[in-house]
């Protein structure tokens, strides 16, 4: 009897424990598309694999998702992906949890361009760059200079993001002599851009959509989206302008209130080992944020591959808080000046 009692009581302790197992999952929330594929193949996998806890994904795009979670006070994921600068705006809206570093050991290798705030740290790194469909570009035409954007040739052919002008406006500010803080010198040189300017994309899929159609033969272009539209059989080139391609680096933070920090901990380390960031950087061209991922010589030799801490500090790399701060008048800006003509 006693036996049987005993038996009873394992077998329920079990069904309790592997109940609450079965409840367990990580809400991540980021973009959609080949980024979010890239986060579940690389990471999220690799962390189920290591946990048993499956990762549930909540999509949308950098700024709506950051307005729901402000509207509601708090995100309704555990761990968000965005954009180094707008993980600044969950920061300063208290939407993200202080980092307990010694909780992320895989940390400790983070180049200085992903240290990006208390409460949000880089997950891989990108530059926006001049994309081009060569067989739709005047000859001659060699973007080996940001100035060639300027070039008369390219009249009503360039597409830019129309939610983050920092890129562009740090690129003008170079440009006239300054840097991104003082961006008003460069001003009158954006807007002398404007003829050259055929569209606005909205986010990464229409982007892609513009230059693969070749409804525009020139972008300021993610070099990660380059390279997935390349895996697909679309005609791109990168150029790296001598003053530097335009840094971007991709954060995660652990959302503020989250009932599951110890999974989004696990989570968050699982993204910045080695291996993990390796593979980031074989299927989407993702550059490692830690210094000691091993990447595979020909990949790390790809124009925009950030590998090493000389290509990091050879980029125009515009300081993420500073950008945060500015992004509402830079946007005004942008869409009254730029857009509007």
């Amino acid at each position: 009897m006693l036996r049987k009692t005993i038996a009873l009581s394992l077998l329920s302790a079990s069904l309790i424990a592997t109940n609450a197992n079965a409840a367990d999952k990580l809400i991540v929330s980021t973009w959609g598309g080949s980024f979010k594929d890239l986060i579940d193949k690389a990471i999220g996998q690799e962390f189920t694999k290591q946990t048993g806890v499956e990762v549930e994904y909540v999509t949308g795009g950098t700024i709506d998702r950051l307005n729901k979670a402000k509207l509601a006070g708090s995100a309704e994921s555990d761990v968000t992906f965005t954009t180094s600068h707008v993980g600044w705006l969950y920061t300063n809206d208290g939407l993200f949890e202080k980092l307990d570093m010694s909780r992320i050991p895989n940390a400790s290798h983070l180049v200085d361009q992903a240290r990006l705030s208390p409460s949000h740290i880089g997950v891989w790194g990108y530059v926006y760059t001049i994309g081009y469909r060569p067989d739709m570009v005047p000859e001659g035409i060699t973007f080996d200079s940001w100035n060639d954007l300027w070039s008369p040739e390219l009249e009503g052919m360039i597409a830019f993001p129309d939610w983050d002008p920092s890129h562009i406006i740090a690129v003008s500010a170079k440009l006239s002599g300054t840097d991104a803080e003082h961006w008003e010198q460069g001003q009158d040189k954006l807007k002398a851009l404007v003829p050259n300017i055929k569209a606005f994309y909205t986010n990464d899929a229409n982007s892609q959509q513009l230059i693969a159609t070749g409804e525009t033969s020139v972008q300021l272009l993610l070099s990660m989206n380059a390279y997935h539209m390349m895996d697909e059989g679309v005609d791109i080139k990168l150029a790296m302008p001598k003053e530097g391609a335009v840094l971007g680096v991709d954060a995660m933070g652990i959302n503020k209130g989250t009932e599951q920090a110890d999974l989004a901990y696990q989570f968050m380390n699982i993204a910045l080992s080695p291996e993990v960031q390796a593979n980031i950087a074989r299927i989407n061209r993702g550059s490692p944020v830690v210094d000691n991922a091993k990447v595979d010589p020909e990949i790390a030799k790809l124009p925009g591959m950030l590998t090493t801490a000389d290509q990091w500090g050879a980029t125009l790399d515009t300081d993420a808080r500073l950008r945060a701060e500015k992004t509402a008048e830079w946007r005004k800006w942008f869409s009254e000046n730029i857009m509007a003509h």
